[in-house]
């Protein structure tokens, strides 16, 4: 089951890019004010330095995404 992790923009650094779906630094989602952003993984073994942060499932993360800090769009479903 794929897991999402929201980190804060300086944390970046520390992202084992070999163990997260996101290929760079250059490939992720920031928030709106750029000081956050999320990686997401499939494995069922959180990597080490996740360890300890809250971890979301897809419909969670989605609910986030629609909020005033990830999004602009004041409908993001389209509806």
């Amino acid at each position: 089951m794929r897991k999402y992790v929201i980190i804060n923009a300086d944390e970046v650094d520390s992202v084992d890019f070999s163990q997260v779906d996101e290929t760079s630094a250059d490939t992720i989602r920031y928030s709106l004010d750029g000081s956050q952003t999320f990686v997401k993984f499939d494995t069922d073994t959180t990597p080490s330095f996740l360890e300890g942060k809250t971890q979301y499932t897809h419909s969670e993360i989605l609910t986030v995404m629609a909020t005033d800090e990830w999004s602009s769009d004041p409908n993001p479903l389209g509806e």
